[in-house]
């Protein structure tokens, strides 16, 4: 009765054999040889008369034979049972009789405590359909009478080189590479979950413990099974963004040359004349090399462009707002001094004006050689700001100095944006006021929206975003300032008379 309940309870508990159902025959051996024979030829053959082999009818997968009796005949059922590989079990707890194919006796002793050692054995099918037992292991009596289990795991790789199931001790599949076991909370240890290894790492092997980090020159590939290198990038001139960004500047230069050649050709005319020449062809010029700074922008960060492309850009633009300012400086005290006994007449002339463009500029300069002795500009490699990817770019040292810099510019664009509004309803012909007041609107809008651009932006797509400003604050300045006296120059030359410039002074009167 006690197997019976066991067997019930079994079947009836989902968590004990799940989708497993047992079943159960019961012989009685009678305590007779013959008959326990007979019991267990029809436990392994189906049929109404017992022929070993032969299957007639439904199929039972025979698991073990429990035998309960205390007399030799378990020596005759182990030798049947062991020529079809099925166990036979006993029911003493102590004493126990274990039978091998050989019908020799193995025993535990009044203590339950093996009194020999056991082999592991693991059957095996080979291709050839043959059956073998092979040692996995063994079980071994210690002199301390501790009994020593032992595995041997190289029997199990030989059992999977011939497709052979390998013994499962585990609650989950086995975590391919790219994941990583995670310990279910409050489960054994052999019950796991596998998550993904996290950006920026790795794992290469079955049920890795932990994610491995790639170096920092390399980075996972998708699967994140491995590191691979990472692309080196920068702007170049072989893609199409550092195409676009140079051809520009060239195209603008030859612009602002054509521009200076005019001007000098018709040096002596009063457009050209008109708010002091000098400050025109310096304005000139200055604009012509900021459009050529944009080259030190493009192309593999060097020690040279990296030191030169912030200062050479912030002197030059420095020079070029001086300029304007001096020009606006010129319109303003012109006017004034056409009025009678105005005392501002000893500020007319080219000294004022250069002094004007010196001193603002040679600010900028020493603000640049503080820079440059303190804390230079340097080329880097960032491997962090942008994934799979390694960004050569300038390093700017100090981004104090930096933004002190165009800082200092941001302060002259606002001067001469101021003292130019101020003037420009002034009258005359040549009065530039109004054309600087437009073309440092456009200079300081530029400016204004690229700090927040800039620092919004990573790699080589800041370095873009400056040279755009460089180009759009630069092309505002020549077109706002230059573009109207070239049409006088080219297209009116009518206008372009000291008749035509007296009319509107003496209207000024």
């Amino acid at each position: 009765m006690s197997f019976l309940i066991a067997i019930q309870e079994i079947n009836q508990n989902p968590n004990i054999l799940p989708n497993v159902t047992l079943g159960y025959d019961v012989y009685d051996n009678y305590f007779n040889a013959r008959l326990t024979y007979d019991g267990v030829l029809d436990l392994l053959f189906l049929g109404k008369e017992n022929i070993p082999n032969y299957h007639c009818g439904g199929g039972k997968n025979l698991l073990a034979v429990l035998e309960g009796s205390e007399s030799q005949i378990p020596i005759e059922i182990s030798s049947l049972l062991g020529t079809y590989k099925i166990p036979l079990l006993h029911t003493s707890l102590r004493n126990i009789h274990l039978f091998n194919t050989s019908k020799v006796y193995t025993y535990w002793d009044e203590n339950g405590d093996a009194v020999m050692d056991f082999n592991v054995l693991k059957w095996m099918r080979f291709p050839n359909e043959s059956i073998v037992g092979v040692k996995v292991g063994s079980v071994e009596r210690q002199a301390t009478s501790d009994l020593k289990f032992t595995i041997d795991q190289d029997a199990f790789l030989f059992s999977k080189s011939l497709n052979q199931p390998l013994p499962r001790s585990r609650c989950t599949e086995s975590c391919q590479p790219g994941y990583a076991k995670k310990a279910q909370e409050g489960k054994p240890f052999c019950c796991y979950d596998c998550d993904p290894c996290p950006e920026g790492t790795i794992s290469t092997q079955e049920d890795a413990e932990h994610c491995d980090k790639c170096p920092d020159d390399h980075h996972p590939n998708k699967d994140r099974t491995r590191c691979v290198p990472k692309a080196i990038t920068f702007l170049s001139y072989e893609e199409t963004l550092g195409i676009g960004l140079a051809v520009f500047p060239l195209f603008l230069s030859l612009i602002t040359g054509f521009v200076l050649g005019l001007f000098i050709k018709f040096l002596d005319t009063p457009v050209v004349k008109a708010n002091n020449r000098d400050l025109t062809y310096i304005l000139l010029v200055s604009l012509l090399l900021s459009f050529l700074s944009c080259f030190l922008f493009i192309g593999q960060p060097r020690k040279v462009t990296c030191l030169l492309r912030q200062t050479a850009f912030s002197i030059i633009f420095s020079v070029a707002i001086s300029s304007v300012l001096a020009k606006t400086i010129t319109v303003v005290v012109a006017f004034m001094a056409t009025k009678p006994g105005n005392t501002m007449r000893k500020w007319l002339g080219k000294s004022p004006s250069n002094s004007v463009v010196i001193s603002c500029s040679a600010v900028q300069v020493v603000l640049c050689a503080l820079w440059l002795g303190f804390s230079p500009p340097y080329p880097e490699s960032d491997m962090h700001s942008q994934p799979g990817q390694i960004t050569l770019q300038c390093n700017e040292g100090s981004i104090a100095m930096f933004y002190g810099a165009l800082g200092y510019m941001g302060f002259l664009a606002a001067a001469s944006f101021t003292v130019a509004f101020l003037a420009r309803k002034l009258p005359g012909a040549f009065n530039e006021a109004k054309l600087i007041t437009f073309s440092m609107l456009v200079f300081c809008s530029v400016w204004v929206s690229f700090v927040p651009t800039y620092l919004s932006t990573k790699g080589k797509y800041m370095v873009a975003v400056q040279v755009f400003s460089i180009l759009a604050s630069s092309a505002g300045l020549l077109g706002c300032i230059f573009l109207p006296k070239c049409y006088i120059i080219i297209l009116r030359p009518n206008l372009n008379t000291k008749q035509h410039l007296m009319i509107k002074v003496n209207q000024f009167h």
